[in-house]
């Protein structure tokens, strides 16, 4: 019997129980590759905030690291030999306050938004990630970590989120590459979601939900777009958006800042293969990736399985996606992590 040709799949995501939408036939409306009118148009130098931090109000950075990732003392006034550099952010989301105390208004519950919000700068003004070498993605993984090492020691932070945006679609508006840090005191609700899945399912099976996804990956080995001996990267078959890529340490770790030196270079390894293949695989599309990991008291939090998720920014979310909370794929993630291993 012919095997029936469908218009589009549900799927469910065994975290979440959220279910997504495939729907293939939309490619061909929507193509892979990304109009040039959407891309980030280039700022001059001369214009860049971030090309001259210090000239440019932003003071001294909280730290500094040079090319090989060693953190320096930065010395005002002279030359620094500075790859990395991690400032105060000039507009922040949340700041100081008070976090122990929870205010009611009538039937509302607030907090103050007691936290910090970081911002992280690059060097290089006209290179995106996707271009630099493995040494570079290192250097920036290793400010990551050392950041949300420091951060997560405050007593009002609950939850640090790593993120960084590319192109208009990502929500960048300054050309020069920079990533934000924003540690806060609560755990932000898709964070939650996706922890609390993680629970669900270990109290079922007795097992880590995304050791399974990995397993079955491995196995099946249709989706898998890079791995290495530490880290794997493929399209995850329930996406967010078209080729979505989520990386995961193959071992089950339910923290990111605790990644030793070996995990570090290696993670580095496929971020850098991810990003390359999405930029030239999808004609430079605007993309956001962030880190997903367990919260600052990670003792209750084994279940989990830190990651890094993907975004490239191939389409807008519409009427379906705000009215339904259905995200709709024009690509099944089989395909897209064919089309991508080609590059």
């Amino acid at each position: 019997m012919a095997k029936k040709k469908l218009i589009s799949e549900l799927r469910q995501d065994i975290v979440s129980g959220e279910w997504i939408a495939i729907a293939p036939g939309r490619v061909k409306r929507f193509g892979k590759k990304i109009p040039k009118r959407l891309h980030l148009k280039p700022q001059p130098k001369s214009k860049c905030p971030f090309e001259d931090l210090q000239k440019t109000g932003h003071g001294l950075p909280i730290l500094a690291l040079n090319a090989r990732g060693k953190e320096f003392v930065w010395e005002s006034g002279k030359k620094n030999p500075w790859f990395l550099q991690v400032l105060p952010n000039k507009f922040p989301i949340v700041g100081a306050g008070d976090c122990s105390v929870a205010h009611r208004a009538g039937p509302y519950a607030w907090l103050e938004g007691a936290g910090f919000h970081e911002i992280v700068i690059y060097r290089d003004h006209d290179r995106q990630p996707a271009y630099w070498s493995k040494n570079e993605i290192s250097v920036m993984l290793e400010g990551y970590r050392r950041r949300h090492k420091a951060l997560g020691e405050y007593g009002c932070v609950k939850y640090v989120l790593i993120y960084h945006n590319h192109g208009p679609q990502a929500g960048a508006t300054i050309y020069h590459p920079h990533s934000q840090i924003v540690a806060l005191p609560v755990i932000p609700p898709d964070v939650g979601r996706s922890i609390q899945g993680s629970a669900a399912y270990y109290k079922r099976h007795k097992r880590c939900a995304h050791c399974d996804m990995i397993s079955w990956e491995k196995k099946t080995r249709t989706r898998i777009l890079y791995e290495n001996k530490e880290i794997i990267a493929f399209c995850p078959y329930t996406p967010r958006v078209s080729y979505e890529v989520r990386l995961f340490p193959k071992k089950h770790e339910s923290v990111f800042e605790q990644i030793d030196d070996v995990q570090r270079e290696d993670l580095a390894d496929a971020l850098q293969k991810v990003l390359r293949k999405i930029a030239k695989g999808l004609g430079e599309p605007s993309y956001n990736f962030f880190i997903h990991t367990a919260p600052t008291k990670p003792e209750a939090f084994k279940h989990y399985h830190w990651h890094i998720e993907v975004l490239p920014r191939t389409s807008v979310w519409a009427g379906v996606e705000l009215g339904t909370g259905i995200e709709v794929s024009s690509i099944t993630p089989e395909d897209a992590a064919r089309y991508l291993r080609k590059f």
